[in-house]
């Protein structure tokens, strides 16, 4: 029997259920998306399973609520290859006027939406999936909440089990639940090597049923990994693709790459964050290049842990990636979202962590180190200086997130210090 290892967004399943007639689960292949729904399911549809697949291709043509008989909640796994059922689950929602009726889950958005007819609007009700964070996986110990720093008087008080050979490791693991429970970490460092093999040779082409090169996949992909946390624009990826060889390959044909991989959850971009400012400074609205997990960025540049420890500068690229992907994990559960400040002075901050409440944090990401986190801290200060609390509310909080570190404390400057192996939501 599978062990299911508790995750954030199993709360927030909850109240969407008790919000809304039903409730869509997107994120990638392998993020536990399935499991988590069978925990909360009372009956189950899947789609995709190879003895029934052509069956029910056939009855979602011919006899669609058939599908949707079942204790309720029913969940309906990889739902997208059929996208009729979309407003068969809208209409019935309407005529039971009963909320919690049906779960979907999905690794990509429909190849076509020629056969969806309505936007689900007051029906359906949306949570995005990540791979796990390091609380969900067992890696960090929890002692600080994210939640309680927006509460709280800013007082931290935790410890961090976590070396740097082992954040290496977790940076190149990944978040994916197999992984994560598997003790050999020659065997759990191969799931992520494999999850990219997949992307390139047949995920990217299956989202919308077109054909798209293996190798440029790959080669596009490990120019992202090296973009990891930057603005970069599509022109300067196609010129690094093309820095080792001559490639026909536009501008326009690595927009399209990247769309499909955003398509199957495989980029997460952030945006922008912006807040009102004392001065008119502008504020760069590009968005920040991520995968949506760390390992992914490590799989396609071919590195391992001691490739990282080898290499600070791709290992603080790639942590951050982490930090990032375990802050929005966080913040989901919140009602908050993470964004990224950037200005045209050069004043950059890594992550701002902003509820739907007005309330927001502060974060500069570091591998650790004294100087790093004096520099860390030095622009926290430096950005808060900037904002017009007449306008916003003052920041939450400030806070140096670092890879290494065993305990998390307070500045007398009221900058917090934390290692990322006691954060939880």
């Amino acid at each position: 029997m599978k062990q299911y290892k508790n995750r954030v967004i199993d709360r927030l399943l909850a109240d969407k259920l008790e919000a809304m007639g039903a409730v869509l689960i997107e994120g990638p292949k392998y993020c536990g998306k399935t499991t988590t729904g069978e925990q909360q399911a009372r009956s189950v549809l899947y789609m995709a399973d190879p003895e029934i697949k052509d069956r029910n291709l056939t009855m979602a043509s011919t006899n669609i609520k058939r599908l949707l008989a079942g204790d309720t909640p029913r969940l309906i796994d990889e739902w997208q290859i059929a996208p009729k059922l979309w407003d068969a689950i809208r209409f019935e929602v309407d005529h039971r006027g009963e909320d919690g009726q049906f779960m979907l889950t999905g690794s990509a958005a429909p190849a076509s939406t020629s056969e969806i007819f309505h936007s689900g609007t007051g029906r359906f009700g949306w949570i995005k999936m990540r791979t796990m964070s390091l609380w969900e996986s067992g890696d960090s110990t929890g002692d600080v909440s994210l939640g309680g720093l927006f509460s709280s008087e800013n007082e931290v008080d935790g410890t961090s089990n976590l070396e740097i050979r082992r954040i290496a490791f977790l940076v190149c693991r990944g978040g994916w639940p197999k992984a994560s429970l598997k003790t050999n970490e020659s065997a759990a460092l191969i799931e992520a090597r494999e999850y990219v093999e997949s992307v390139c040779r047949n995920d990217i082409s299956r989202v919308d049923d077109v054909q798209r090169n293996a190798e440029l996949t790959l080669r596009l992909m490990r120019s992202y990994s090296r973009h990891q946390g930057a603005q970069v624009s599509v022109a300067t990826i196609l010129a690094d693709i093309k820095s080792n060889e001559a490639s026909d390959t536009t501008e326009a044909t690595v927009a399209s790459y990247i769309n499909a991989l955003k398509r199957i959850f495989v980029i997460e971009d952030m945006a922008a964050w912006n807040p009102n400012l004392r001065s008119k400074t502008a504020i760069r609205s590009s968005d920040t290049r991520y995968f949506t997990d760390p390992s992914i960025a490590a799989a396609a540049l071919g590195l391992g842990p001691d490739d990282l420890l080898d290499d600070p500068n791709t290992f603080g690229l790639l942590f951050e990636t982490m930090a990032v992907r375990d802050l929005r994990v966080y913040a989901e559960a919140l009602d908050g979202q993470v964004c990224h400040y950037r200005d045209k002075k050069g004043l950059e901050c890594d992550a701002i962590v902003h509820l739907r409440n007005g309330r927001y944090g502060l974060i500069e990401i570091k591998l650790g180190g004294d100087n790093l986190i004096e520099a860390g801290a030095t622009t926290l200060k430096k950005l808060a200086s900037k904002i017009d609390t007449d306008k916003m509310k003052s920041p939450s909080f400030m806070m140096v997130l670092t890879a290494i570190g065993e305990y998390a404390y307070r500045r007398l400057d009221g900058v917090l210090v934390v290692p990322i192996g006691c954060l939880r939501d």
